[in-house]
């Protein structure tokens, strides 16, 4: 008896000690790491300038945009946590497909007389182990929902790119924008410098006023006043990519002397379609409404009862036994429990509110729906109209304002035209010039945030089902 009690005992430890040992290992090597540089931090703290974001080199001088969106899908920090929280999401599956652990119930009697006496003899121990077993399809309904938890999950990791995408777009073509504004102020401001001399040249021969020269002076310090606002909104351009290319903001971010022409999309209705099919927040939606439906099975099934199996065993011993007729035989049970699921009043409440939420979710569905189709409508229409003003600018407002200001400059020597027209000239046409560069950023980051909304462009028809109807 000492023997089989000594194997309980042993068994007992080595199952806690085998426990205790796989509770401390590591999975994630990430994880490892993140914990390294906490522990690392709070007890040997690194100087301030290791924690700042190094400059990236090859990163430096014009640089296309695909090349920074290829950058921040791999270290864009956002982008990196949807990631995990896919892999985290994943491992929620085996979880929910598990069976609880069993339990192991062990008694002991080891103060004499104080211990159970029975016909067999006198019992010195005892050991119960029990196993909940759900209902039929609770543990795979479980899983199910926890699948669907994945598909939002990665989903949510597809929209977490497309706008990463978009906002690393905008920064670019922002920062294009201020580059291309730079310069072509720079160049007028080589024109006003061309005027200037004129005026002097005019005012030593007495056909002008100094008063022409001085206010010519005073615009071109005004523009020199522009151009240092203009290089604050190039550093500001160049740290919004560098927050999301996760580099330090000292990276030298420049932009390509000249974009590639840009194809503006001219069917609203197959924009529609692939947005309704394709965006990632819809099917993050589409995720969350399989998994509110798996719950309310899942409801359902609580109507039936779970099952507890348990074996136990005894251990009896003659020494000190009262009964004369003890043998000090084991005892063995083996035993069944089930809940009985009868307060059918919570369990309807639990359907009602699961097929609540399933509804709630459908709803806010249709609303994304309705919505996305709103901003593509936006955005389509408003690409269009500035693709439209572009074309504007470029093959007939400029030209036409730098032939006048070329007509003026000449008339103003002669005597022909008022100093307040050319000067006018001057200021149209490098107002023209600012718009028409903005006019060709702000299409491109507009094309950017349609491509978010739409869900790329273009795109493969999706694997998974479309919409599911209203439910009315």
């Amino acid at each position: 008896m000492a023997r089989q009690r000594m194997k309980a005992w042993s068994l007992i430890a080595i199952a806690l000690l085998a426990g205790c040992k796989a509770a401390d290992r590591v999975g994630d090597p990430e994880y490892a790491q993140v914990s390294s540089a906490v522990q690392h931090a709070r007890y040997a703290p690194m100087p301030p300038e290791s924690a700042v974001n190094p400059v990236v080199a090859e990163l430096s001088g014009p640089q296309p945009v695909e090349a920074y969106v290829r950058y921040a899908l791999a270290q864009n920090a956002g982008i990196q946590a949807a990631r995990k929280r896919v892999d985290a999401a994943a491992m929620r599956v085996p979880q929910a497909a598990s069976l609880k652990d069993p339990m192991l119930d062990v008694t002991g009697w080891p103060f004499f007389p104080n211990v159970p006496q029975t016909a067999s003899g006198r019992m010195t121990a005892d050991v119960m182990v029990s196993q909940e077993v759900p209902w039929f399809g609770k543990l795979a309904t479980k899983a199910a929902a926890a699948e669907e938890d994945v598909n939002a999950a990665r989903a949510q990791l597809a929209a977490s790119e497309l706008r990463t995408i978009e906002e690393v777009k905008r920064a670019y073509f922002e920062l294009y924008f201020v580059q291309k504004a730079i310069r072509v102020t720079e160049e007028d401001r080589g024109v006003l410098s061309n005027l200037i001399e004129v005026a002097d040249a005019l005012y030593r021969t007495n056909k002008t006023s100094q008063q022409d020269v001085l206010r010519l002076q005073a615009e071109l310090s005004n523009i020199d006043g522009e151009l240092i606002r203009m290089r604050q909104m190039l550093f500001a351009a160049q740290a919004d990519l560098a927050q999301l290319l996760h580099v330090s903001p000292e990276t030298p971010f420049a932009a390509v002397d000249r974009l590639s022409s840009e194809d503006v999309p001219r069917d609203i209705d197959a924009l529609y379609r692939q947005a309704v099919a394709s965006r990632p927040e819809l099917h993050v939606m589409l995720s969350e409404i399989d998994r509110d439906r798996r719950m309310v099975d899942m409801a359902r099934l609580e109507y039936f009862p779970d099952a507890t199996f348990k074996f136990g065993w005894g251990e009896m011993t003659t020494n000190r036994a009262l009964a004369p007729s003890a043998d000090g035989i084991d005892n063995l049970t083996v035993g069944l429990s089930v809940n009985l699921p009868l307060y059918r009043g919570r369990l309807n409440a639990a359907v009602r509110e699961a097929e609540a939420t399933a509804v709630a979710s459908a709803r806010e569905y249709d609303q994304m729906k309705d919505e996305t189709q709103r901003d593509v409508k936006r955005l389509f229409t408003q690409a269009a109209s500035q693709h439209d003003m572009d074309v504007l600018f470029r093959e007939s407002i400029i030209p036409k304002t730098r032939q006048a200001l070329e007509v003026a400059v000449r008339g103003y020597q002669v005597g022909d035209t008022e100093f307040a027209d050319l000067i006018a000239n001057w200021r149209e046409l490098l107002r023209f010039h600012v718009a028409q560069l903005q006019l060709e950023a702000q299409l491109r980051q507009t094309l950017a945030s349609l491509e978010r909304v739409v869900g790329g462009l273009p795109t493969p028809p999706p694997e998974r089902p479309l919409p599911l109807p209203p439910i009315q």
